[in-house]
């Protein structure tokens, strides 16, 4: 028998072929792979720290604190309070004269929309001492039970106002009671108009800084009287030119007073519970 003849160590191997092709395929596989990877994985990166924020705002509204104490540092929230008292002062005083004119003109010229208005200048004085009430405490600036309380308080004063606006637009209506027109009129319901709407803009301001439903609520109640000041002006103007349209200016009453009165219900319902929530933590008085 006749031994196998050992391998031949001096032999080379064949030479491997590699196709670039493919190579360059897997490569830009995997690279198409992790660009696409990458966009999910910053998409999940964001979804996860809104929920975060969402917890983190739920977590300290819950612990009795609004979301205007992880934003704004202790000086800028005191700037804040300071300027929210000094336009509830300046809102009181004005509104207060403006509900006295408009007063007068709803019994001198027999308008229900200058007595909406004069209403809802007197809801605004109410609203606007509400509001200094929430912020006369410095150490409460962020109190979510206070600010819970002055809502629900602002919620019952607008469902009772509404429905001495409906009232008496109501009654005018079906009186058939004609409006009287005259340039003191205009000149009031462009005042007021442009007075109320000067302060809602400055209380949706502050309000949205302070994250305050209250000073938010103050301000909507002070552009309604923006707005029925200029409803005065329209409905009289229609009035004098179309005698036909005597209702306008009732229906425009009426109008505002539901608005006022789903508003304060509308706040009843969502800040009746988060009260009951926080009624256990520390009330600042």
């Amino acid at each position: 028998m006749t031994d196998a003849a050992p391998p031949d160590s001096t032999a080379v191997p064949e030479p491997v072929v590699v196709d670039p092709v493919a190579v360059n395929g897997q490569c830009e596989q995997t690279d198409s792979q992790q660009q696409e990877q990458q966009p999910d994985t910053e998409s999940q990166g964001e979804g996860f720290k809104m929920d975060q924020e969402m917890k983190i705002t739920d977590s300290v509204e819950d612990g009795g604190l609004l979301e205007s104490s992880m934003r704004l540092k202790p000086h800028e929230a005191q700037s804040y309070r300071k300027k929210a008292l000094w336009v509830s002062w300046v809102s009181i005083v004005i509104t207060l004269i403006l509900a006295i004119v408009a007063f007068t003109v709803s019994i001198m010229r027999h308008s229900a929309s200058a007595f909406g208005f004069a209403f809802d200048a007197s809801l605004d004085v109410l609203s606007s001492a509400i509001v200094l009430w929430r912020y006369s405490n410095a150490a409460a600036v962020h109190s979510a039970h206070r600010e819970y309380i002055a809502c629900v308080i602002l919620g019952v004063v607008f469902i009772l106002s509404s429905l001495c606006i409906l009232g008496k637009a109501i009654h005018d209506l079906a009186t058939k009671l004609l409006p009287e027109v005259d340039d003191f009129l205009f000149s009031v319901s462009v005042v007021s108009g442009l007075v109320c709407i000067t302060l809602a803009v400055i209380k949706f301001m502050l309000g949205k800084v302070l994250t305050s439903r209250a000073l938010i609520t103050d301000g909507f109640n002070s552009l309604v009287g923006g707005v029925m000041g200029f409803s005065i002006l329209i409905s009289a103007e229609v009035f004098k030119h179309e005698p036909q349209v005597w209702y306008l200016d009732g229906s425009i009453g009426v109008l505002i007073g539901l608005i006022i009165l789903a508003y304060g219900v509308k706040l009843l319902i969502d800040m009746v519970p988060r009260l009951r929530q926080t009624r256990n933590y520390e009330r600042f008085e």
